[in-house]
């Protein structure tokens, strides 16, 4: 397994843009499977990392950050709580 966690969030703010959370978010972040979803208001993201915490710190410079879950596939992979 490449990437380790599946990292899933919604952030609420103004005048956000799904476009450019996507692209800083690939374009900075190491991992795969990006979605980010919503509109200017509310933003789904949900992306397999290494690095969840570099995803929640910019998010939660976005907006307010919440719903947040972060699961370890490689335990979920071996029948294990995530």
């Amino acid at each position: 397994m490449e990437n380790k966690f599946d990292t899933q969030l919604l952030i609420e703010g103004q005048g956000l843009s799904e476009e450019a959370i996507h692209q800083y978010i690939q374009q900075n972040i190491p991992g795969d499977c990006l979605l980010a979803v919503g509109d200017e208001n509310l933003i789904k993201i949900h992306y397999h990392t290494d690095m969840p915490w570099k995803v929640l710190e910019y998010c939660a410079a976005q907006g307010e950050i919440f719903d947040v879950v972060v699961e370890n596939m490689e335990r979920q992979e071996q029948g294990l709580k995530g």
